[in-house]
């Protein structure tokens, strides 16, 4: 349980870097549509959050996210040995 506070801690960290605060509704918000995100500063939020969690996230699961809570369900949910 606390290497997950931990890693929900970092990530949120990461998000904010973003600019993505994760309370209220900017957590359910779209990256695209409603964050107003360009898919390639998506692929560095990912790519950041990958290098500073110490996780690979499965290209197949990516293709579904599209929200930030979305995308931490996804790494809380990734096996801890990864």
């Amino acid at each position: 349980m606390n290497q997950q506070f931990t890693l929900l801690k970092k990530a949120v960290e990461v998000f904010h870097s973003y600019g993505i605060n994760l309370s209220g509704q900017q957590k359910n918000a779209n990256f695209i549509q409603q964050l107003r995100m360009d898919p390639i500063f998506i692929n560095g939020l990912i790519f950041e959050l990958e290098y500073q969690l110490h996780v690979v996230l499965q290209d197949e699961l990516l293709g579904e996210v599209k929200t930030p809570k979305n995308l931490i369900g996804l790494l809380m949910n990734i096996p801890q040995d990864n």
